[in-house]
């Protein structure tokens, strides 16, 4: 009984490399789809509480609000989301050396039915993921 038990710590040592490596897209997609409900739901405030420290440092809370509330009278509701792309980094543009997932969604709105939703996730200074940038087109 012994040898099963040690037999199934090594295998477990084993295979945690395996999972840490899928883990942080899963994480970092979990905190992006949270996220983004709150911009679905309303009101955009929230979703700029939640954002990561580099998205709240270019945009003051009202201005966000306005920028996101305008960008969703022009979509409208969401009607369908699918991750379509997700892709691990350490350099972003613009930004400080860290740990990034840029995912990509493909998206239908009422208003434009074909749309691709690119959102930056990034391990904030807290050690969470959270949103650093959102782009709809």
């Amino acid at each position: 009984m012994r040898g099963v038990a040690v037999c199934w710590s090594l295998a477990v040592l084993l295979v945690a490399p395996v999972f840490a490596g899928e883990t942080r897209e899963d994480a970092a997609q979990a905190a992006v789809e949270s996220w983004l409900k709150l911009v679905d739901q309303g009101p955009c405030e929230a979703s700029w509480e939640q954002a990561a420290m580099p998205l709240k440092g270019a945009m003051a809370k009202d201005e966000w609000t306005k920028a996101c509330e305008g960008a969703r009278q022009q979509l409208g509701k969401v009607v369908s989301r699918k991750v379509k792309s997700r892709r691990y980094t350490e350099q972003m543009p613009d930004l400080p050396d860290g740990k990034y997932v840029v995912l990509e969604y493909d998206s239908a709105f009422e208003k434009k039915p074909s749309a691709v939703e690119t959102v930056t996730a990034m391990v904030d200074a807290d050690e969470t993921w959270r949103v650093s940038g959102y782009f709809a087109h």
